[in-house]
């Protein structure tokens, strides 16, 4: 049975080469920023705080959820972890009950501006050119997300 259904190889299986790629670019956004005293997924959900906070708005932990795809309880655990090194602030949001707008803070932002050049490099060295904006590997990227 096992034979009638393989691929013949786990390198000719896109999942699994994807979750090597993953967890190798998981492993070396927390090695660059480590430093910095963020891991990969702390650095995602501050960006991700920051982008919904443009222009002086404000994001809740289901946008922050929601934008990242990531599990809420994760997020929250997250916002936990930032909010303790200062660098996001929660406050409840008027007239949406029990959410909470998150907000960047100067600690946060700092943290950004050290960490974004460091996620830029690893990046370009992993992906390369197709990597880039306009690359062919995110435009397959950005197709398979557009599609789930």
């Amino acid at each position: 049975m096992f034979e009638e259904v393989s691929l013949g190889a786990p390198q000719h299986a896109p999942g699994f080469v994807m979750w090597r790629v993953v967890h190798r670019y998981q492993r070396a956004m927390d090695a660059a920023l480590r430093d910095l005293d963020l891991t990969h997924l702390q650095f995602v959900t501050l960006a991700l705080v920051a982008w919904l906070g443009r222009e002086g708005g404000a994001g809740t932990q289901a946008d922050i959820a929601r934008m990242g795809d990531i599990h809420p309880m994760q997020v929250s655990l997250m916002l936990k972890a930032l909010q303790a090194k200062g660098m996001v602030h929660r406050q409840t949001a008027k007239g949406a009950g029990p959410a909470k707008q998150v907000h960047v803070t100067a600690a946060g932002l700092k943290a950004l501006r050290g960490a974004m050049p460091r996620a830029i490099d690893v990046q370009r060295t992993l992906f390369g050119p197709a990597g880039l904006p306009g690359g062919e590997l995110l435009r397959m990227l950005n197709a398979i997300d557009a599609e789930a």
